[in-house]
């Protein structure tokens, strides 16, 4: 069992959510000045060609408005699980992000969906549950921080805006509760109350009643002379 000790900022706790945001942009840079068109390589549901978007969508993006909404809480998500969450943080990332690219392929309707926002609901959907399953003070209120402010994302998981991936949205939602309760016992949990009795506690039994001890006195005191000196 952890405890807060392991609440310890590192290197990796910034750098792997700059790198990542950094990588994004560069993609989407690529596209731009030398006139590429990566939506091809996002996820397109059900075909075997399309499969390959569930390793490449993430870093692909349709719009400057479109990588820039991505990039402000993909970095706050992916700091928050990297120092919170350290002992797990990169197989929810690999592996939820597979899962989330899995299931939009699933579901999905036959376009191609792109972008990282998959990723992004799959952080928030684990922060959030993970924080509420594993009942630890700090841990609850990184939970209430991201309700707070992200909580409107959760209206995106369903079909309500033209153009939005909301299936992409879904999946990573539902891939972050899953590995919520896969991770619910790793790292940083609440630590069980252990009852340590003491002195005082021995004075009472175990109805509560105090235990009246007799008192010893010492029987060695010299006996007093009739003599007076």
């Amino acid at each position: 069992m952890l405890n807060d000790k392991e609440l310890k900022f590192s290197k990796q706790t910034i750098l792997i959510p700059i790198l990542s945001v950094v990588i994004i942009w560069f993609v989407y840079w690529l596209e731009i000045n030398f006139n590429y068109n990566f939506n091809k390589f996002g996820v397109f549901p059900r075909t075997i060609k399309g499969f390959r978007g569930v390793f490449l969508s993430p870093f692909i993006h349709s719009n400057t408005s479109h990588l820039f909404n991505n990039s402000i809480p993909l970095f706050i998500f992916l700091t928050s699980l990297l120092f919170f969450y350290k002992k797990v943080a990169l197989k929810v990332l690999v592996y939820g992000g597979l899962l989330t690219g899995l299931f939009t392929w699933i579901i999905a309707r036959d376009s191609y969906h792109i972008g990282a926002s998959g990723i992004v609901y799959l952080l928030f959907s684990f922060i959030f549950f993970s924080g509420i399953l594993k009942r630890h003070l700090r841990l609850i209120s990184l939970s209430l921080v991201v309700i707070f402010l992200y909580g409107s994302m959760i209206w995106y998981v369903l079909p309500i805006k033209e153009g939005m991936s909301w299936e992409g949205h879904l999946s990573g939602f539902v891939a972050g509760i899953i590995f919520a309760f896969l991770y619910k016992d790793k790292g940083i949990v609440k630590e069980e109350f252990q009852f340590t009795q003491t002195e005082f506690d021995e004075m009472f039994d175990e109805e509560g009643n105090l235990i009246l001890q007799e008192e010893i006195f010492d029987t060695n005191l010299p006996e007093e002379s009739d003599n007076l000196k």
